[in-house]
């Protein structure tokens, strides 16, 4: 019985309702303050586009857990989770915003990545790490990778309108429907929270006459916290291949951080400098239009998201086949659009 069901869609529904609202306010703030992105020959949208759609998101979001936590009762340790997660995130927010402050050269890689490190150990430290994996110094690396990767790759992705938010939407359904049975409260209850805050955003990222880029500050955030709920989801007792479910739910941004730096490292380059290299542009490159790239890549996060759901759910042998399926998908799509030319 899952008992707190309606709190997950009265949270969804506030942080949408939220979301709405402050997206546009935001904007404003944003156009007033000179926080905005121009195009480059990276970017190629039109005019000066506010940054400020991450910062609407995790006020929606995080009012929305903070107002609901006041009102409900729930387990013992609960409170302790949400405080760190939002504490995290909000030093990702941080580092992401100052960083689209100094656009276009922004803050060094060096700098970026020693405030994700130590803001991923602290979070691990904190008891947010993958359990499956021994001896424990071994799990503690590789769940500060996870965390910093995953960050990272919803930040790496955002190269279309409506393509990283679209992502970030689906994840967290996967999430929020794969760990509901488990009652794993701070997970269904972020996930739910967070869902509804990206859904607000992506019209406002879609429109021609309100755009608001969602900016580092939003898509490392909510990297992070996609990231963090994918550590403490309990995903499976069918079969051990359970646990690399978020492997699936996340697979497109990670699939894109993977191919873009092998892409660049190929050409000589490092894999930190801006290219047109994403799976995305290349795709636009041979005719696709964009709207039809995030259409794809959404439909495409809905069947991994379905797989993911399989893999904790079917024997062993069956959950074999679908990684094996999966994965020889990706690799025949990396074969072909490596060989378009940009």
């Amino acid at each position: 019985m899952i008992s707190n069901v309606k709190l997950y869609v009265l949270s969804f529904f506030s942080a949408l309702f939220l979301s709405v609202l402050l997206v546009p306010l935001f904007r404003k703030l944003s156009m007033a303050l000179g926080h905005y992105d121009s195009p480059n020959e990276i970017k190629t949208h039109k005019g000066r586009v506010p940054l400020s759609g991450g910062i609407a998101i995790f006020a929606a979001f995080s009012v929305t857990l903070v107002v609901f936590r006041l009102f409900t009762s729930f387990p013992t340790g609960t409170l302790r989770d949400l405080r760190y997660i939002l504490l995290g995130a909000m030093v990702m927010l941080a580092l992401g915003f100052i960083d689209d402050l100094k656009k276009p050269s922004g803050l060094s890689v060096g700098v970026k990545f020693f405030f994700q490190f130590a803001a991923a150990a602290f979070m691990v430290s904190m008891g947010f790490k993958i359990k499956f994996i021994y001896p424990e110094y071994l799990a503690f690396g590789l769940s500060v990778f996870w965390i910093v990767g995953v960050s990272n790759a919803l930040n790496i992705i955002d190269v279309m309108d409506g393509l990283s938010s679209s992502q970030i939407f689906v994840a967290c359904m996967a999430f929020l429907f794969i760990a509901l049975p488990s009652e794993s409260i701070y997970v269904n209850f972020l996930a739910a929270s967070m869902a509804g805050a990206s859904l607000g955003f992506i019209p406002y990222n879609l429109s021609s006459r309100l755009k608001v880029f969602l900016g580092d500050s939003g898509s490392l955030s909510c990297g992070f916290v996609l990231a963090v709920l994918s550590l403490g989801a309990e995903y499976s007792k069918f079969n051990p291949l359970g646990v690399y479910a978020p492997l699936f739910i996340l697979a497109i941004p990670i699939y894109d951080t993977f191919f873009v730096s092998f892409m660049r490292v190929r050409k000589g380059i490092s894999p930190f400098q801006g290219t047109k290299d994403h799976y995305a542009l290349r795709l636009e490159r041979i005719g696709f239009s964009r709207r039809s790239i995030v259409f794809l890549s959404f439909a495409a996060a809905v069947i991994l998201a379905f797989s993911a759901f399989l893999s904790t759910r079917l024997p062993l042998q069956w959950g074999l086949l679908v990684y094996f399926i999966v994965g020889g998908e990706f690799l025949v799509l990396s074969l072909i659009i490596s060989k378009i030319k940009l």
